[in-house]
Protein backbone atom coordinates (compact mmCIF):
# COMPACT_ATOMS: atom_id res chain seq x y z
CA UNK A 1 0.00 0.00 0.00
CA UNK A 2 1.47 3.34 -0.97
CA UNK A 3 0.36 6.90 -0.73
CA UNK A 4 1.87 9.31 -3.27
CA UNK A 5 2.91 12.59 -1.72
CA UNK A 6 4.89 14.31 -4.44
CA UNK A 7 7.07 15.90 -1.80
CA UNK A 8 10.84 16.12 -1.67
CA UNK A 9 12.18 13.64 0.91
CA UNK A 10 12.99 15.26 4.25
CA UNK A 11 16.60 15.55 5.33
CA UNK A 12 16.67 12.91 8.05
CA UNK A 13 18.93 10.20 9.34
CA UNK A 14 16.67 7.71 7.57
CA UNK A 15 17.37 9.49 4.29
CA UNK A 16 21.13 9.28 4.86
CA UNK A 17 20.84 5.56 5.54
CA UNK A 18 18.59 5.03 2.54
CA UNK A 19 21.26 6.48 0.24
CA UNK A 20 24.44 5.17 1.82
CA UNK A 21 23.78 2.10 3.97
CA UNK A 22 24.45 -0.36 1.15
CA UNK A 23 27.76 1.30 0.38
CA UNK A 24 28.72 1.35 4.05
CA UNK A 25 28.04 -2.37 4.45
CA UNK A 26 30.26 -3.36 1.52
CA UNK A 27 33.31 -5.20 2.86
CA UNK A 28 32.33 -4.56 6.48
CA UNK A 29 31.08 -6.88 9.18
CA UNK A 30 29.18 -5.75 12.25
CA UNK A 31 27.19 -7.32 15.08
CA UNK A 32 23.75 -8.54 14.04
CA UNK A 33 22.13 -6.20 16.57
CA UNK A 34 23.74 -3.11 15.03
CA UNK A 35 22.73 -4.22 11.54
CA UNK A 36 19.12 -4.67 12.65
CA UNK A 37 19.13 -1.17 14.18
CA UNK A 38 20.45 0.43 10.99
CA UNK A 39 17.90 -1.38 8.83
CA UNK A 40 15.06 -0.32 11.14
CA UNK A 41 16.21 3.30 11.04
CA UNK A 42 16.50 3.15 7.26
CA UNK A 43 12.83 2.15 6.93
CA UNK A 44 11.53 4.77 9.38
CA UNK A 45 8.66 6.90 8.00
CA UNK A 46 8.63 4.95 4.75
CA UNK A 47 5.85 2.94 3.12
CA UNK A 48 7.79 -0.21 4.01
CA UNK A 49 6.44 -0.06 7.57
CA UNK A 50 2.87 0.78 6.60
CA UNK A 51 0.73 3.83 7.20
CA UNK A 52 -1.46 5.47 9.83
CA UNK A 53 -4.56 7.39 8.75
CA UNK A 54 -5.55 10.44 10.81
CA UNK A 55 -8.89 12.22 10.53
CA UNK A 56 -9.10 15.93 11.34
CA UNK A 57 -12.21 16.79 13.32
CA UNK A 58 -11.87 20.44 12.35
CA UNK A 59 -11.77 20.27 8.55
CA UNK A 60 -13.03 16.68 8.18
CA UNK A 61 -10.13 15.71 5.93
CA UNK A 62 -7.72 12.80 6.23
CA UNK A 63 -3.97 12.74 6.62
CA UNK A 64 -1.87 9.69 5.78
CA UNK A 65 1.34 9.36 7.77
CA UNK A 66 4.01 6.68 7.24
CA UNK A 67 4.75 4.65 10.35
CA UNK A 68 7.92 5.18 12.36
CA UNK A 69 10.36 2.46 13.32
CA UNK A 70 10.08 3.05 17.07
CA UNK A 71 13.77 2.33 17.61
CA UNK A 72 15.34 4.11 20.59
CA UNK A 73 18.25 5.30 18.44
CA UNK A 74 15.94 7.01 15.95
CA UNK A 75 15.72 10.83 16.09
CA UNK A 76 12.28 10.77 14.42
CA UNK A 77 10.62 8.53 17.01
CA UNK A 78 11.71 9.97 20.34
CA UNK A 79 9.34 12.91 20.98
CA UNK A 80 6.32 10.82 21.91
CA UNK A 81 8.38 8.35 23.91
CA UNK A 82 9.92 11.22 25.86
CA UNK A 83 6.53 12.73 26.68
CA UNK A 84 5.14 9.41 27.87
CA UNK A 85 8.20 8.73 30.04
CA UNK A 86 8.10 12.19 31.61
CA UNK A 87 4.44 11.80 32.53
CA UNK A 88 5.28 8.57 34.36
CA UNK A 89 8.00 10.40 36.34
CA UNK A 90 5.65 13.19 37.42
CA UNK A 91 4.24 11.04 40.23
CA UNK A 92 7.67 10.76 41.87
CA UNK A 93 8.56 14.47 41.82
CA UNK A 94 9.05 16.13 45.20
CA UNK A 95 8.78 19.78 46.33
CA UNK A 96 12.56 20.12 46.76
CA UNK A 97 15.47 21.48 44.78
CA UNK A 98 17.21 19.10 42.39
CA UNK A 99 20.86 19.20 41.33
CA UNK A 100 22.37 18.24 37.98
CA UNK A 101 25.65 16.29 38.02
CA UNK A 102 27.64 15.05 35.03
CA UNK A 103 30.24 12.26 35.33
CA UNK A 104 32.58 11.85 32.34
CA UNK A 105 34.94 8.99 31.50
CA UNK A 106 38.49 10.20 30.74
CA UNK A 107 39.66 10.02 27.12
CA UNK A 108 42.14 7.27 28.03
CA UNK A 109 39.25 4.89 28.70
CA UNK A 110 37.20 5.58 25.56
CA UNK A 111 38.88 2.95 23.33
CA UNK A 112 38.35 0.36 26.08
CA UNK A 113 34.71 1.41 26.45
CA UNK A 114 34.11 0.93 22.72
CA UNK A 115 35.35 -2.65 22.96
CA UNK A 116 33.51 -3.32 26.23
CA UNK A 117 30.45 -1.08 26.22
CA UNK A 118 28.19 -3.11 28.50
CA UNK A 119 30.58 -3.71 31.45
CA UNK A 120 32.10 -0.20 31.34
CA UNK A 121 28.80 1.63 30.97
CA UNK A 122 27.35 -0.50 33.79
CA UNK A 123 30.38 0.42 35.91
CA UNK A 124 29.86 4.10 35.09
CA UNK A 125 26.29 3.90 36.43
CA UNK A 126 27.37 1.97 39.51
CA UNK A 127 30.34 4.17 40.39
CA UNK A 128 28.56 7.52 39.91
CA UNK A 129 25.42 6.49 41.81
CA UNK A 130 27.39 4.86 44.65
CA UNK A 131 29.49 8.02 44.99
CA UNK A 132 26.45 10.31 45.27
CA UNK A 133 24.65 7.96 47.67
CA UNK A 134 27.77 7.74 49.85
CA UNK A 135 28.01 11.53 50.07
CA UNK A 136 24.31 11.71 50.90
CA UNK A 137 24.77 9.34 53.82
CA UNK A 138 27.95 11.03 55.06
CA UNK A 139 26.69 14.62 54.78
CA UNK A 140 23.01 14.27 55.63
CA UNK A 141 22.55 10.74 56.99
CA UNK A 142 19.96 10.30 54.24
CA UNK A 143 19.30 8.30 51.08
CA UNK A 144 19.11 10.49 47.97
CA UNK A 145 16.96 9.94 44.89
CA UNK A 146 18.87 9.78 41.60
CA UNK A 147 17.84 9.55 37.95
CA UNK A 148 20.85 8.80 35.72
CA UNK A 149 20.90 9.02 31.91
CA UNK A 150 23.74 7.73 29.72
CA UNK A 151 24.99 9.74 26.73
CA UNK A 152 27.91 8.39 24.70
CA UNK A 153 28.47 11.18 22.19
CA UNK A 154 30.00 14.59 21.81
CA UNK A 155 28.79 17.31 19.45
CA UNK A 156 31.01 16.00 16.64
CA UNK A 157 29.59 12.46 17.04
CA UNK A 158 32.84 11.09 18.45
CA UNK A 159 32.81 8.79 21.47
CA UNK A 160 32.35 10.76 24.70
CA UNK A 161 30.68 8.63 27.40
CA UNK A 162 29.16 10.63 30.24
CA UNK A 163 26.33 10.30 32.71
CA UNK A 164 23.74 12.99 33.46
CA UNK A 165 22.35 12.65 36.99
CA UNK A 166 19.42 14.58 38.39
CA UNK A 167 19.79 14.33 42.18
CA UNK A 168 17.27 15.25 44.86
CA UNK A 169 18.42 18.00 47.21
CA UNK A 170 18.31 15.77 50.24
CA UNK A 171 16.82 12.41 51.10
CA UNK A 172 15.08 10.10 53.51
CA UNK A 173 16.72 9.30 56.84
CA UNK A 174 16.40 5.99 58.68
CA UNK A 175 13.64 7.64 60.75
CA UNK A 176 11.71 8.55 57.57
CA UNK A 177 12.39 12.26 58.02
CA UNK A 178 13.86 14.54 55.35
CA UNK A 179 17.42 15.86 55.56
CA UNK A 180 19.39 17.91 53.07
CA UNK A 181 21.42 21.06 52.39
CA UNK A 182 20.22 24.25 54.04
CA UNK A 183 21.49 26.38 51.15
CA UNK A 184 20.55 26.16 47.46
CA UNK A 185 23.83 26.82 45.64
CA UNK A 186 25.52 23.44 45.84
CA UNK A 187 25.01 19.89 47.06
CA UNK A 188 28.52 18.45 47.56
CA UNK A 189 32.09 19.68 46.87
CA UNK A 190 32.85 18.76 43.26
CA UNK A 191 36.53 17.84 43.65
CA UNK A 192 35.83 15.50 46.55
CA UNK A 193 33.06 13.80 44.56
CA UNK A 194 35.40 13.42 41.55
CA UNK A 195 38.09 11.77 43.69
CA UNK A 196 35.70 9.23 45.19
CA UNK A 197 34.16 8.54 41.76
CA UNK A 198 37.62 7.91 40.29
CA UNK A 199 38.55 5.54 43.12
CA UNK A 200 35.31 3.54 42.81
CA UNK A 201 35.55 3.28 39.02
CA UNK A 202 39.21 2.18 39.07
CA UNK A 203 38.46 -0.42 41.75
CA UNK A 204 35.59 -1.75 39.65
CA UNK A 205 37.76 -1.77 36.54
CA UNK A 206 40.42 -3.83 38.33
CA UNK A 207 37.72 -6.30 39.40
CA UNK A 208 36.46 -6.63 35.81
CA UNK A 209 39.99 -7.37 34.60
CA UNK A 210 40.70 -9.86 37.39
CA UNK A 211 37.51 -11.82 36.65
CA UNK A 212 38.11 -11.89 32.87
CA UNK A 213 35.10 -9.80 31.95
CA UNK A 214 37.00 -7.48 29.58
CA UNK A 215 38.16 -8.12 26.04
CA UNK A 216 41.17 -6.48 24.42
CA UNK A 217 41.63 -6.25 20.67
CA UNK A 218 43.95 -4.42 18.31
CA UNK A 219 46.06 -1.78 20.03
CA UNK A 220 44.66 -2.80 23.43
CA UNK A 221 45.87 -6.41 23.35
CA UNK A 222 48.79 -5.65 25.64
CA UNK A 223 46.33 -4.81 28.44
CA UNK A 224 45.59 -8.51 28.83
CA UNK A 225 48.77 -8.64 30.91
CA UNK A 226 48.27 -7.70 34.57
CA UNK A 227 51.36 -5.46 34.62
CA UNK A 228 50.20 -3.40 31.63
CA UNK A 229 46.71 -3.05 33.08
CA UNK A 230 48.13 -1.97 36.44
CA UNK A 231 50.10 0.73 34.61
CA UNK A 232 46.89 1.94 32.96
CA UNK A 233 45.21 2.15 36.37
CA UNK A 234 48.11 4.17 37.80
CA UNK A 235 47.82 6.55 34.84
CA UNK A 236 44.07 6.91 35.43
CA UNK A 237 44.49 7.50 39.15
CA UNK A 238 47.03 10.24 38.49
CA UNK A 239 44.57 12.15 36.27
CA UNK A 240 41.96 14.63 37.43
CA UNK A 241 38.60 13.19 36.42
CA UNK A 242 35.94 15.55 35.11
CA UNK A 243 32.82 15.84 37.26
CA UNK A 244 30.55 18.80 36.63
CA UNK A 245 27.82 20.14 38.91
CA UNK A 246 25.17 22.62 37.81
CA UNK A 247 22.97 24.80 39.95
CA UNK A 248 19.70 23.65 41.41
CA UNK A 249 16.52 23.07 39.46
CA UNK A 250 13.27 23.89 41.27
CA UNK A 251 9.60 23.12 40.86
CA UNK A 252 8.00 20.03 39.29
CA UNK A 253 7.37 21.64 35.89
CA UNK A 254 10.95 22.88 35.65
CA UNK A 255 12.33 19.49 36.67
CA UNK A 256 10.29 17.70 34.02
CA UNK A 257 11.40 20.22 31.41
CA UNK A 258 14.99 19.75 32.51
CA UNK A 259 14.74 15.96 32.35
CA UNK A 260 13.20 16.19 28.90
CA UNK A 261 16.37 17.74 27.53
CA UNK A 262 18.36 14.60 28.26
CA UNK A 263 16.21 11.48 28.56
CA UNK A 264 15.47 10.46 24.97
CA UNK A 265 18.19 12.28 23.09
CA UNK A 266 20.03 10.33 20.42
CA UNK A 267 23.47 10.88 18.95
CA UNK A 268 22.18 13.40 16.41
CA UNK A 269 18.79 14.98 15.78
CA UNK A 270 17.33 15.51 12.33
CA UNK A 271 17.23 19.26 12.97
CA UNK A 272 21.03 19.36 13.08
CA UNK A 273 21.39 17.93 9.56
CA UNK A 274 22.09 20.70 7.06
CA UNK A 275 22.90 19.11 3.71
CA UNK A 276 23.20 15.78 2.00
CA UNK A 277 25.09 15.51 -1.31
CA UNK A 278 24.62 12.16 -3.01
CA UNK A 279 27.05 13.02 -5.82
CA UNK A 280 30.00 13.71 -3.49
CA UNK A 281 28.82 11.37 -0.74
CA UNK A 282 28.96 13.97 2.04
CA UNK A 283 26.76 14.89 5.00
CA UNK A 284 26.93 18.26 6.80
CA UNK A 285 25.54 18.95 10.26
CA UNK A 286 25.76 21.62 12.94
CA UNK A 287 27.69 21.31 16.19
CA UNK A 288 28.63 23.51 19.12
CA UNK A 289 32.32 24.24 19.44
CA UNK A 290 32.75 24.42 23.22
CA UNK A 291 36.37 25.50 22.84
CA UNK A 292 35.27 28.52 20.84
CA UNK A 293 32.67 30.05 23.11
CA UNK A 294 29.95 27.49 22.25
CA UNK A 295 29.76 28.87 18.72
CA UNK A 296 27.53 26.99 16.30
CA UNK A 297 29.51 25.62 13.36
CA UNK A 298 28.97 23.23 10.46
CA UNK A 299 30.95 20.00 10.09
CA UNK A 300 31.02 18.16 6.75
CA UNK A 301 31.91 14.47 6.72
CA UNK A 302 31.88 11.74 4.15
CA UNK A 303 28.67 9.72 4.52
CA UNK A 304 30.74 6.65 5.37
CA UNK A 305 32.52 8.46 8.20
CA UNK A 306 29.20 9.92 9.38
CA UNK A 307 27.69 6.44 9.64
CA UNK A 308 30.81 5.07 11.33
CA UNK A 309 30.56 7.74 14.02
CA UNK A 310 26.83 7.18 14.44
CA UNK A 311 27.41 3.47 15.00
CA UNK A 312 29.67 4.27 17.96
CA UNK A 313 26.50 5.17 19.87
CA UNK A 314 24.31 2.14 19.17
CA UNK A 315 23.92 0.64 22.64
CA UNK A 316 24.18 -3.09 23.36
CA UNK A 317 20.95 -4.99 22.91
CA UNK A 318 18.71 -4.66 25.96
CA UNK A 319 20.97 -2.16 27.68
CA UNK A 320 19.09 0.22 30.02
CA UNK A 321 20.26 3.79 29.47
CA UNK A 322 17.99 5.48 32.06
CA UNK A 323 18.28 4.16 35.61
CA UNK A 324 17.05 5.16 39.06
CA UNK A 325 18.88 4.82 42.36
CA UNK A 326 18.35 5.48 46.06
CA UNK A 327 14.75 5.98 47.10
CA UNK A 328 13.83 6.21 43.39
CA UNK A 329 15.13 2.69 42.64
CA UNK A 330 12.47 0.53 41.01
CA UNK A 331 12.20 -1.80 44.03
CA UNK A 332 11.90 1.12 46.51
CA UNK A 333 10.04 3.89 44.72
CA UNK A 334 6.50 2.76 45.50
CA UNK A 335 7.18 2.66 49.24
CA UNK A 336 9.68 5.50 49.62
CA UNK A 337 8.18 8.30 47.51
CA UNK A 338 5.00 8.57 49.66
CA UNK A 339 7.22 8.55 52.77
CA UNK A 340 9.34 11.37 51.30
CA UNK A 341 6.26 13.43 50.46
CA UNK A 342 4.93 12.96 53.98
CA UNK A 343 8.30 13.89 55.50
CA UNK A 344 8.37 17.09 53.45
CA UNK A 345 4.91 18.26 54.49
CA UNK A 346 6.19 20.20 57.50
CA UNK A 347 9.91 20.23 56.73
CA UNK A 348 11.75 23.58 56.59
CA UNK A 349 13.62 22.13 53.58
CA UNK A 350 10.43 21.91 51.53
CA UNK A 351 10.76 24.17 48.50
CA UNK A 352 8.39 27.12 48.68
CA UNK A 353 8.23 29.29 45.55
CA UNK A 354 8.52 33.02 46.24
CA UNK A 355 5.66 33.79 43.89
CA UNK A 356 2.59 31.80 42.84
CA UNK A 357 3.70 29.27 40.24
CA UNK A 358 2.85 30.10 36.67
CA UNK A 359 2.10 27.50 34.08
CA UNK A 360 5.14 26.75 31.98
CA UNK A 361 3.92 25.18 28.74
CA UNK A 362 6.11 22.36 27.58
CA UNK A 363 6.98 22.12 23.89
CA UNK A 364 4.12 20.49 22.07
CA UNK A 365 4.80 17.64 19.71
CA UNK A 366 1.14 17.03 18.86
CA UNK A 367 0.44 16.21 15.25
CA UNK A 368 -0.83 19.11 13.18
CA UNK A 369 -3.29 18.74 10.33
CA UNK A 370 -1.42 19.57 7.09
CA UNK A 371 -4.65 20.98 5.61
CA UNK A 372 -5.91 23.39 8.30
CA UNK A 373 -3.09 23.33 10.92
CA UNK A 374 -5.50 22.18 13.65
CA UNK A 375 -4.35 19.75 16.35
CA UNK A 376 -7.65 17.84 16.47
CA UNK A 377 -6.38 14.75 14.66
CA UNK A 378 -7.70 11.31 15.59
CA UNK A 379 -6.15 8.05 14.47
CA UNK A 380 -8.82 6.13 12.53
CA UNK A 381 -6.91 3.35 10.78
CA UNK A 382 -3.58 1.62 10.40
CA UNK A 383 -2.13 -0.36 7.55
CA UNK A 384 0.72 -2.74 8.30
CA UNK A 385 3.56 -3.58 5.92
CA UNK A 386 1.58 -6.48 4.44
CA UNK A 387 -1.37 -4.22 3.54
CA UNK A 388 -3.68 -5.41 6.32
CA UNK A 389 -6.09 -2.75 7.62
CA UNK A 390 -7.02 -2.11 11.24
CA UNK A 391 -9.86 0.37 11.82
CA UNK A 392 -10.57 2.41 14.95
CA UNK A 393 -13.47 4.44 16.30
CA UNK A 394 -14.48 7.25 13.96
CA UNK A 395 -13.26 5.52 10.82
CA UNK A 396 -16.77 5.43 9.36
CA UNK A 397 -16.75 9.25 9.06
CA UNK A 398 -13.56 9.20 7.00
CA UNK A 399 -14.61 9.36 3.32
CA UNK A 400 -11.32 8.29 1.74
CA UNK A 401 -10.99 4.93 3.47
CA UNK A 402 -11.85 1.72 1.51
CA UNK A 403 -15.48 1.24 0.59
CA UNK A 404 -15.62 -2.13 2.32
CA UNK A 405 -15.24 -0.44 5.71
CA UNK A 406 -17.94 -1.69 8.10
CA UNK A 407 -19.82 1.50 9.03
CA UNK A 408 -21.21 -0.08 12.17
Amino acid sequence: MSCPSGQTPELTLARVLELFLSEYLQGRSMPAHQLKVLRRLCRCRSAQLGWTVWHCQACQRSHWRPNGCGDRHCPSCQHQLSRQWLERQRQALLPVRYFHWVFTLPATLRPLALQNPRPLYDLLFESASATLLQFGQERFGAELGITAILHTWGQNLMNHPHLHCLVSGGGLTAQNTWAGPKQARWLFPVRAVAQVFRAKFCAGLLQLHATGQLQFQGDLQSLIQAAAFAQLLRQLQAQRWVVFAKGSVVGPDHVLDYLGRYTHRVAISNSRLRSLDASTGTVAFTYKDYRDGHRLKILSLSAIEFLRRFLLHVLPQGFTKIRHFGFLANNRRRRCVPLAKAALENSPLRFQPKAPPTSVPSPSHSMVCPHCQATTLRCVARIDSSGKWTFFRGAARCPDLPRYLDSS
